[in-house]
């Protein structure tokens, strides 16, 4: 039998494993890409926004005036569905929640790749 502890170790083992691939592409990019005048290290300790949007619904102003707390408010979004994971608004990935100790986190499942950044934002692609 597994523990919870060796469950969560492995979790972010493979979150850890993660980050390190993304750094990884991001440093291939860089590589092929011409001389910028900034270089990508410069950039390192730039801090942005990372933000995971579980679904989206729309309701009418009567009906959020009506929220409460013990207010249910249901997303067009399957439970077994990935969330979608948002640098500066921008969508990056996807990936499903897990839980780290008592804390939530991403799994990363999937990058997005270009094609799918106009749909995520609602877009024709």
């Amino acid at each position: 039998m597994v523990s919870d502890n060796e469950h969560t170790t492995t979790d972010q083992r493979e979150a850890s494993q993660a980050v390190d691939n993304m750094v990884e592409q991001a440093h291939e990019v860089a590589s092929t890409q011409p001389e910028a005048p900034v270089g990508l290290d410069m950039l390192m300790g730039v801090s942005l926004t990372v933000s995971v949007e579980l679904g989206r619904t729309r309701m009418t102003v009567s009906d959020i005036l009506n929220l409460g707390s013990g207010s249910v408010v249901e997303l067009q979004k399957l439970a077994s569905e990935p969330v979608d994971i948002l640098v500066n608004d921008s969508p990056f990935a996807h990936g499903e929640v897990v839980v780290i100790e008592d804390n939530f986190a991403i799994k990363i499942t999937e990058l997005v790749e270009n094609s799918e950044v106009g749909a995520m934002r609602g877009g024709s692609g």
